[in-house]
Formats: structure tokens, C-alpha cells, sequence
């Protein structure tokens, strides 16, 4: 589990603030099922509003949500880091965040220009805020893990993504002409998939693989400059990019090879895992891994063939990769700030991590999101199984907010009625 020896109460942000970001990514999961049951198979073209409209659903409302709960949490615990007013700090996120991805998503179904300028003003707000504090502290850090430089890379990658978006939707405002918006675009989706999604999932999983699973460390070559690597390839290629627009091609393929390989070298890691039990929380990881590699392998052959079903199978895999790594994360976090937050406080009646979530609960949330996966696989050829997809993904995203529901009427049923331990007995 997480080291306990690097995390102190005083550290750790509110547990509050954790679990309401991983509330709000679970509702907007359950908002992406439901748009899934009302577009149908036209998300599966990739230039249509369906397909834009769900893609920010996943990617801002449930991919940042979660992503940011897990920062709150693992910055203190990887990086030595104390947020100061964590809960201000999550308030001045939290709120624009949610009204600006549901101003943004009415903005491309209505296309009305000022709903884009509304939708800038509070993502690109709030994102920029936060990603700057957190770059503060991760700047004043005097000795960097592989992990926290890592983080200080992915979220220069979410603050380009960020640049990239505002000026695609002052474009589409109105408020510039937006002569570059192709290759913006272009920049905006990679940044985002491969600067941001998968550089901070590579550089947590640096310390949590070994940690949570007592496998050898990473190389020092992969854990130190695959995340600078990454990002060169991607600054480089989106410089040259706006004048050879073909260069994405050759970035493609190399940032094909370089994430297999890296999902590769993992799933070798999880083979040499010391640690005898095997949970939800790997399958997870592993299917996460697997989908990667799926993704990467459709993604270059597209390149050379033209065929559509092969690039949305590439778009499914690579969410599956990245929801499957949250889901994992989530199994981990959730318990254990659960027995960590009330056993800290004193509670000698605080529940053990299996209380707050049983392993067979992450296990039945493990088979539903394999099922959903395999149901949208077949909707790419039998259209009417896009509809068990969407019941599926609004299931799986209603079992994530029952068990954060569970876990935090569990933390307060504790204080309200737990016993603790009294210092005068302790200390005679």
C-alpha cells in the first residue's frame, strides 16, 4: 500500500476533497453513458458533435476529474508536497471546472459563440490556476523522484493542451480566424492523449507499481527520459507540424513504439511482483496495458491503411487503457484513505481497507467494465450493441459513485459513533 512513512495527517489534503472530485468524474462517466444511448454509433465518427461532445464528457469531466483527485492525493505521497488550503484550492477548481465542461459540450451542440468564450473563461481559468500551484511546488522541490518530474512534465503538457484548446474555441467564436486550427487540432488531441492522459499514468506508475506491488524498480533510463522524450517528440512535431503538417506521421509511429514498449516493460514488471495475492486493481492495470498496446498496434496500421473501424477500435483501446488505470487507482485510494484519515485521528474502530470496498466488489466492477469493453468491440460491427455499451458504462460509473457514497457515510458513521484512543492511556 501507500508508504505510510512519507504521508502525515497534516499532509494529506481533506479526504472530502479527494472523494468529491472522484464523485464528480463518476457523475460525468454516467453523463458519457447516457450521451452513448442517445447518439448511438455516430460517437464512432470521430469528426462529428457526437463524437467531440463525448470525447470532452470523458476527457474533462471524467479523465481530469479523477486525475486531479489523484494529484491532490499522490503529491504528498510521491512528491513530499503540502498543498496549503487544499480545500480552497479544490473550490476554485472543482466549480468552474464542472460549469465549464457543461457550458463547453452545450457550446458544440448549439455552436453559439459566447457559450465557447463562457467555456474558456472558466476551464482555462481554473485549469491554469491549478496547474501553476502545483507547478510552484513541484519547481521549489530540492531533490526530484523519477515520479515528480514526471508530474512537473505531464502538467506542462496540460497547460499546452489547455493554450491549444483556447485557441480553438476563440476560432470558433468567431474571435480570430483561426488559420491554424487544423494543426491546433492536431496538437490539442496529442498533447492531450500522449502529453497528458498517458505521460502522468507513466510517471505515477514509476512508484506505485513497485510500491503497491513490490515489483524491481523501472530502468533508471525508461523512469528518467521516456517522460522528456515523450514531450520533445511532441513540442518538435507540432513545430514542424505547422509548415509539414506528413510529420505526424513518423511522431506516430514512434510514440507507438515507445508506449508498447513501456506497457510491455510493465507488464513484465507485474509478472516479477513479489507480493503473492492478485486483486481487481492488477487485472486492471494489466487490462489497461493491453488495451495500450492495442491501441498503439491499430493506431500505426491505420496509418497505412485507410479504414475507419481500425482507427475507432484505436479510440476504444486507448480509453480502455486509461479508465482501466484510474479504476485500478481508485480501488487503491479510496480504501485506504478511508482506514487512514479515521485511524489518524485516533478511531481504534476505524474499518480495515477490505471494509470500505471488498476485493469481490472491485472484482464484480472489474467483469462489468471487460463486458462493457467487449460490447462496444462488437457494436463496431453489429450497430445495436452500442446500446448494452452505454447501460454498461452508465453501470460501471454507478457502481464507482456507490462505492465513494459507501465509503464516505462509513467515514462519518466512524466519527460519529467510533471509540478512540484516549492519550492519558497511552501516555501514564
Amino acid at each position: 500500500m501507500f508508504n505510510q512513512n512519507g504521508l502525515s495527517l497534516d499532509q494529506a489534503p481533506p479526504i472530502s476533497v479527494v472523494f468529491r472530485f472522484f464523485f464528480s468524474g463518476a457523475l460525468f462517466g454516467m453523463l458519457a453513458g447516457m450521451l452513448i444511448l442517445l447518439f448511438g454509433t455516430a460517437i464512432f465518427d470521430a469528426h462529428s458533435t457526437e463524437a467531440v461532445i463525448l470525447t470532452h464528457t470523458l476527457t474533462l469531466g471524467v479523465m481530469l476529474s479523477f486525475m486531479f483527485a489523484a494529484l491532490f492525493q499522490m503529491l504528498p505521497v510521491i512528491a513530499g508536497i503540502k498543498l496549503t488550503a487544499p480545500v480552497q484550492k479544490a473550490n476554485r477548481l472543482q466549480y468552474p471546472l464542472i460549469l465549464g465542461v457543461i457550458t463547453l459540450l452545450l457550446a458544440f451542440e448549439t455552436a453559439i459563440p459566447w457559450l465557447y468564450g463562457l467555456a474558456s473563461l472558466l476551464l482555462g481559468g481554473s485549469i491554469f490556476y491549478i496547474v501553476s500551484v502545483m507547478l510552484k511546488n513541484l519547481f521549489e522541490l530540492v531533490h526530484h523522484s523519477a515520479s515528480s518530474k514526471g508530474m512537473v512534465i505531464a502538467l506542462l503538457s496540460l497547460a499546452l493542451v489547455i493554450i491549444l484548446a483556447l485557441y480553438m474555441t476563440a476560432a470558433l467564436s468567431g474571435a480570430i480566424n483561426g488559420t491554424y486550427f487544423v494543426q491546433m487540432r492536431e496538437g490539442h488531441y496529442s498533447f492531450g492523449l500522449f502529453g497528458w492522459i498517458s505521460l502522468l499514468i507513466i510517471s505515477i506508475s514509476f512508484q506505485v507499481i513497485e510500491m503497491f506491488y513490490v515489483t524491481p524498480p523501472y530502468p533508471r533510463v525508461v523512469s528518467y527520459y521516456l517522460p522528456i522524450t515523450l514531450l520533445g517528440l511532441l513540442t518538435a512535431t507540432f513545430i514542424a507540424g505547422l509548415f509539414i503538417p506528413s510529420s505526424w506521421v513518423v511522431t506516430d509511429i514512434l510514440l507507438a513504439i515507445l508506449l508498447t514498449g513501456y506497457a510491455l516493460l510493465t507488464l513484465v514488471r507485474l509478472t516479477q511482483k513479489k507480493r503473492p495475492l492478485s486483486d481487481a486493481t492488477i487485472w486492471f492495470w494489466r487490462l489497461g496495458l493491453v488495451s495500450l498496446i492495442f491501441s498503439m498496434l491499430t493506431m500505426v496500421i491505420t496509418l497505412f491503411v485507410d479504414n475507419d473501424l481500425l482507427k475507432t477500435a484505436s479510440y476504444l483501446f486507448f480509453s480502455f487503457f486509461a479508465l482501466s488505470i484510474v479504476f485500478s487507482m481508485f480501488y487503491k485510494i479510496v480504501p485506504f484513505l478511508t482506514w487512514f484519515h479515521l485511524n489518524s485521528q485516533g478511531y481504534f474502530t476505524a474499518p480495515m481497507m477490505h471494509e470500505v470496498i471488498h476485493p469481490k466488489t472491485a472484482n464484480k466492477h472489474l467483469y462489468i467494465h471487460l463486458a462493457t469493453l467487449v460490447t462496444f468491440l462488437l457494436s463496431l460491427y453489429l450497430t445495436p450493441f452500442i446500446y448494452p455499451a452505454g447501460l454498461l458504462t452508465i453501470l460501471s460509473f454507478g457502481w464507482i459513485t456507490y462505492q465513494i457514497y459507501h465509503a464516505w457515510k462509513l467515514y462519518k458513521h466512524t466519527q460519529e459513533t467510533g471509540e478512540k484512543f484516549e492519550m492519558g492511556n497511552i501516555n501514564p
